[in-house]
């Protein structure tokens, strides 16, 4: 732990570690952007077909399948296999980080509709409102908390996973563990694995005051004791 201490002392108090393309302000904020950009498209993706899929009772097995299968990917692989496809680029970078982050979004969201209590949506539609009210006024308040805690753990899947982007020439944080390695420069290695773990905690605490903000305090008591 001392020497892990050093390194990282080292590297924070070395002013090369700030300035430049491989400087960490510029590394962070490619990180955060592969980060965000895998992120959006997950949601994008998933949100819609698991809220489709939790309301209709539709699909929800074959939606299980799907996901617990795309789970069993090997990222790395289908990052090396995908840039041998298709070249260097982002987007072979984005898509297995996709795939990473596609099934805790899709299920969460699924079993969170799902959960709702029928006596809440009876109610609902005997108050005259249609099936789209029923879902986006009634099931999803009452799914949000079980539905940010997919994405969150897809978020922090996604964060700690975006170092490999490193492994095929782009950058992020895992440059510097990439460069570390190849040159037996410990301080960097240390640097980038340290940074790539202050990226997760920010993921944690930015979804922490999301919940906070969406979230009713009612909601995220039950949620507390469920979830």
């Amino acid at each position: 732990m001392t020497t892990l201490w050093f390194y990282f002392t080292d590297f924070l108090s070395n002013p090369e570690s700030w300035r430049g393309t491989d400087g960490i302000p510029n590394r962070m904020m490619e990180h955060a952007l592969y980060t965000i950009l895998a992120l959006v498209i997950s949601i994008a993706l998933a949100f819609p077909v698991g809220l489709w899929t939790g309301h209709s009772g539709r699909g929800g097995a074959a939606l299980t399948a799907i996901a617990n299968s795309a789970r069993a990917l090997p990222t790395y692989g289908v990052l090396v296999l995908l840039v041998v496809m298709m070249g260097i680029g982002l987007v072979p970078v984005l898509i297995p980080l996709v795939a990473l982050a596609i099934p805790p979004i899709l299920l969460n969201t699924h079993e969170g509709i799902r959960a709702v209590s029928p006596q809440l949506t009876d109610a609902a539609r005997g108050m005259g409102m249609t099936g789209s009210q029923v879902l986006l006024r009634a099931e999803l308040p009452v799914a949000l908390p079980f539905i940010l805690v997919g994405m969150r753990t897809a978020a922090v899947q996604i964060v700690a996973t975006a170092t490999i982007a490193a492994a095929v020439s782009f950058g992020g944080v895992g440059r510097l563990i990439v460069d570390g390695l190849a040159r037996r420069d410990f301080t960097l290695v240390v640097g980038g694995g340290i940074l790539a773990a202050v990226a997760a905690l920010i993921v944690l605490a930015f979804f922490a005051a999301l919940r906070r903000f969406l979230v009713s305090p009612g909601l995220r008591a039950h949620a507390k004791g469920g979830h």
